[in-house]
């Protein structure tokens, strides 16, 4: 029997999980400000720890590919997909599957495969808890439980989902520890809340865990971290880690080629420097040579499951089964939609990460070396997109891409906050005032999930703000108890009704 905790006691036990972390900022202003980064991590810690009850063992949509490539070789022993879309959900099935469930010859590869252009990195790192939660339930099934070891049954999906939020706080983590390094820790911690409660991360960490985007926020985090920690004086050994957590970022989201830029740019300032010390020596010019070359090929090493996957789904190792590059938007750039466009622009969507960029921009002028490498990734990654032909993420919430700078914008984010500090008198007004505005961020930004996730505004194409900004006063309040209460207790019934919604808005948006 499911306890009956009215929905408003739910909402008050998040509230109570939301103002936890002011507990921490009330004592910092005591003690002006000063609080270790241990303190700050144990308390992220337990805030993650609050948090995995959001976790949503659900597998749909683009997760339905990713997950493939981690169920279809532990269950079946191949890259056969045909049970994965034959168990996926409807808006998934319904235009990859005949009238008899069997899938369309149109989605047959030239070796015969389904399609699955989805990439193998959260394979990769899912197969520690999925191989777990597989010995699990082998030993039950053993013992005489009826659980499916099919890799559908709950305990994979629950393992999923927790792989998936513990990559995303190991993500958040390891930007704080980047950030904290150059800002005051508290500055890094709020922050660090900031964007992970007002940005798309919580969508992709907790909701549609089976995406891809938390595992890459993680995988650039590590890489930017490991980075700036090796970048003034990196030995060989050293070079080949970077390398090997290189190759991760990409086997996890192939747009995270463009962080690599960070490397470009140290590499132009170290060949200067080299140029114009009057010492300068063919020989260092070759050494830095050879261990730029040498991360080059650890990369492409590291990138063998995509290749060797990529290879026996479409017939080639550099076939990725995307858009075609030729097919990019040369003559018509997205400059403006990606930022601003009702269509899941990025800051139109997600407003905290406007704040970032001034903080960025004043790290680059106190830090060159440190921030102008992350800007150029940050523009890189933009342009990028800008090109890209569903540059919106069809349904996506905001523009899902950039949860990959999730560092960069904590770093940012906190490096502004501590330059608005010095603009008081007193920190403690600082401290305030951006933990008030932040706070209202969030609370949009939660409102906006939730409208978002229960179809209120469209999860595909463009939405009325008007429209949203209205819904957030009148129809949040009176509808979000009841449905937080069925999510904790009546998940997959909510699940179920929330699909429907998106195939009839599916089949709406079809109709001519």
């Amino acid at each position: 029997m499911r306890p009956n905790i009215p929905g408003q006691v739910l909402v008050a036990q998040i509230a109570m999980e939301t103002a936890f972390p002011l507990k921490v900022v009330a004592a910092s202003l005591k003690s002006e400000l000063q609080v270790r980064p241990a303190v700050l991590e144990r308390l992220l810690l337990a805030l993650f720890l609050l948090s995995l009850p959001f976790s949503n063992p659900w597998v749909r949509g683009d997760g339905v590919g990713y997950y493939a490539y981690a169920r279809a070789p532990l269950i079946e022993h191949s890259l056969d997909f045909t049970h994965d879309y034959q168990s996926a959900n409807e808006s998934f099935r319904e235009g990859r599957l005949d009238e008899n469930g069997l899938p369309r010859s149109a989605f047959r590869t030239p070796t015969g495969h389904l399609d699955n252009h989805f990439t193998v990195g959260p394979a990769m790192l899912w197969s520690p808890f999925l191989l777990s939660a597989h010995a699990g339930v082998l030993l039950a099934r053993g013992l005489g439980a009826s659980v499916s070891a099919d890799g559908f049954s709950g305990p994979y999906r629950y393992a999923m989902a927790l792989g998936t939020a513990v990559y995303g706080f190991l993500g958040l983590l390891l930007s704080f520890r980047l950030a904290s390094k150059y800002v005051q820790p508290l500055w890094a911690f709020i922050a660090t809340l900031a964007i992970w409660g007002a940005s798309s991360l919580p969508v992709y960490m907790y909701f549609n865990p089976s995406w891809s985007h938390a595992h890459s926020a993680f995988a650039v985090a590590l890489f930017l971290w490991y980075w700036d920690r090796t970048r003034d004086q990196r030995s060989t050994g050293q070079w080949v880690a970077l390398a090997l957590i290189a190759s991760l970022m990409l086997n996890v989201y192939y747009a995270n080629l463009m962080v690599v830029s960070v490397l470009l740019v140290e590499a132009f300032w170290k060949y200067a420097e080299i140029s114009r010390t009057q010492t300068a020596s063919a020989k260092e010019i070759r050494s830095l040579l050879a261990q730029q070359l040498l991360f080059g090929v650890v990369v492409c090493i590291g990138l063998l499951p995509t290749f060797l996957s990529r290879s026996i789904v479409y017939g080639g190792p550099l076939e990725t089964g995307y858009v075609s590059i030729r097919d990019f938007l040369w003559s018509s750039p997205k400059f403006f939609d990606v930022l601003f466009s009702a269509n899941h622009g990025l800051l139109s969507w997600t407003p905290v990460v406007v704040l970032c960029f001034p903080g960025l921009i004043l790290m680059a002028r106190r830090l060159p070396r440190l921030g102008v490498p992350l800007i150029t990734a940050a523009v890189v990654f933009y342009l990028f997109f800008t090109l890209y032909p569903d540059w919106a993420g069809i349904s996506s919430y905001g523009n899902r891409f950039f949860i990959s700078l999730t560092a960069i914008f904590i770093l940012g984010l906190a490096a502004g906050l501590e330059w608005l500090a010095t603009q008081f008198a007193a920190q403690r007004r600082a401290v305030i005032l951006s933990v008030g505005v932040l706070a209202c961020l969030v609370l949009w930004n939660f409102g906006l999930i939730y409208q978002w996730g229960t179809h209120l505004i469209p999860a595909r194409g463009p939405i009325s703000f008007s429209q949203a900004a209205y819904n957030q006063v009148h129809i949040v309040p009176q509808q979000l108890s009841s449905h937080l209460r069925s999510y904790f207790f009546q998940r997959s019934d909510l699940m179920r009704q929330i699909e429907q919604k998106d195939v009839e808005q599916m089949r709406k948006n079809a109709d001519p």
